[in-house]
């Protein structure tokens, strides 16, 4: 029997978890804020940025859009990120793609402070993720990740397909899986027999923008099967799988729309959390991973407070 997995179901959770940490950063008057930078006037990252203004004001985290022209040169864009990184105000920068020709996209998110990376595209954060540190990591695939973790998928040892390579989905989903200690296959524009490879999928990640591209002949029964891909038309939203045939030989699979979309916008909201603690000095992560083995949740607690301390208030 197939599970339809709900993005949206899970996002609301993921943004209550959000909200809750929030809260206690501000009673230490910690105020999370994300930046959004947009140049130009294309209407669907416009759309975006809407998206993600909506989401802050749900958690109740402070949220500023910045917009410069079409015209606008990449230095203005880099000087803009400059102030942006040496504002203390801001915990979070998202730089919204795609930027105008003239621009070079990675140029300007190597300039991105690390630490206020909410996207988590930052060289650093993408080499910590690709050694099994991971950070800020990028959203759609960590969204992901959070809907196997939720759904109880065990990825150990499982084939693994994910079909794109691109920087900000395809790239760190694999590293993602790998880390989690799947057997992992890469497909793309160039890969030879494309079939062979999805029927032999326990779990099959696609991400190409390319309309109901997997079809019931190119998927094992009992998959997994997670939609990346958005493509609008006249009838409508759909995904990259069909998914009115799919879904009936899968074990779990995501809806377009209402799968992996929300997942995205919430895990950015709990990545501007992140970085307000990364700032504030509170690596709670790191000491929960170092301490929870020994199951002592009291010197686990003592810990945290003593090591914010330390890092917040050090000479």
């Amino acid at each position: 029997m197939t599970t339809i997995i709900d993005g949206k179901a899970l996002a609301q959770k993921v943004e209550s978890e959000a909200a809750e940490k929030a809260r206690a950063l501000q009673a230490k008057n910690i105020f999370p804020k994300l930046v959004t930078v947009l140049v130009g006037e294309d209407p669907a990252s416009k759309m975006y940025v809407r998206m993600k203004i909506k989401a802050c004001e749900r958690i109740g985290i402070e949220a500023e859009d910045r917009f410069l022209p079409e015209t606008a040169s990449e230095e203005e864009v880099l000087a803009l990120v400059r102030e942006l990184n040496e504002d203390p105000s801001v915990s979070g920068i998202l730089v919204q793609l795609p930027l105008p020709k003239q621009i070079n996209a990675q140029t300007v998110m190597n300039a991105v402070d690390p630490k206020k990376d909410a996207d988590g595209f930052h060289p650093f954060n993408m080499g910590n993720l690709m050694i099994g540190n991971e950070g800020l990591v990028p959203c759609t695939p960590k969204g992901v990740i959070r809907m196997f973790e939720e759904y109880n998928i065990d990825l150990t040892g499982k084939e693994a397909v994910v079909i794109g390579r691109s920087n900000d989905v395809g790239k760190p989903m694999v590293a993602l899986l790998i880390n989690r200690g799947a057997t992992v296959t890469v497909c793309h524009s160039r890969t030879k027999d494309l079939r062979a490879a999805t029927q032999k999928a326990d779990i099959l990640v696609v991400g190409i923008g390319r309309k109901h591209f997997i079809k019931e002949d190119m998927v094992k029964d009992g998959a997994v099967v997670i939609d990346v891909g958005i493509t609008k038309d006249e009838t409508g939203t759909h995904g990259d799988v069909d998914f009115e045939n799919v879904s009936g030989k899968t074990s779990y699979i995501t809806p377009v729309p209402g799968g992996v979309g929300p997942m995205t916008i919430a895990v950015l909201m709990s990545q501007v959390v992140r970085c307000a603690e990364l700032l504030a000095g509170c690596d709670n992560d790191w000491l929960f991973q170092k301490t929870e083995k020994t199951g002592d949740r009291i010197s686990l607690q003592i810990q945290v407070v003593t090591e914010c301390m330390k890092q917040r208030y050090a000479a």
